[in-house]
């Protein structure tokens, strides 16, 4: 897992530790020193923690003047156990909202494996965004974490469509990966 780095190539575009606004402002990374580990396997230096025991994610991109982030995600998503949305909110996402952020993408292809509790944080998330016109869009997780998702009912809060599964974000600029969501969430909410 450790050589499992957060996506890169946006870098020239948007650095989460120079935004005045990020949670991660003014963080130092070490490519070398490598101290965080989801169990027993240490993951990459890259990946920020928030406060989570197995979860770890990077802020590869956000727009304010748009009001959209996107983010990736490494580990295990466990709300039963150690109630990893409460942290994300509480840590995470409260702050972006407070800027702005009303869109979340949320990319997923290394997180393996999700314990579902009860959906409150999800459902206060969503009717946050809601409002102000947002959404939450699920890209290139695997299949039985969606499974997990919707088989607990939280599908009614975060975006899980079979297109956004099959994404290849890493040829698209964040801009235009933002435009696709936005352009597939139109189209749901017209038919």
């Amino acid at each position: 897992m450790h050589d499992i780095e957060p996506y890169y190539n946006w870098r020239d575009e948007y650095r989460a530790e120079e935004d005045e606004k990020s949670p991660f402002f003014g963080r130092v990374y070490s490519e070398f020193y490598f101290k965080n580990k989801i169990y027993n396997f240490y993951i990459h230096p890259q990946w920020d923690e928030f406060g989570s025991q197995t979860l770890y994610l990077k802020i590869l991109y956000t727009n304010y003047e748009e009001g959209y982030t996107i983010l990736e995600l490494i580990g295990e998503w466990n709300d039963c156990l150690y109630n990893d949305i409460m942290i994300l909110k509480r840590n995470i996402i409260d702050s972006m909202v407070a800027n702005g952020i009303t869109r979340f993408i949320l990319i997923g292809e290394n997180v393996l494996n999700f314990h579902p509790s009860d959906d409150c944080y999800y459902e206060e998330w969503y009717e946050e965004v809601k409002e102000a016109g947002g959404w939450i869009a699920m890209v290139n997780f695997r299949e039985h974490v969606l499974s997990e998702f919707s088989g607990k009912g939280m599908g009614s809060f975060v975006e899980i469509n079979g297109e956004l599964n099959d994404l290849d974000f890493r040829t698209m600029h964040p801009v235009h990966l933002y435009m696709h969501i936005e352009g597939l969430w139109m189209n749901r909410l017209y038919y």
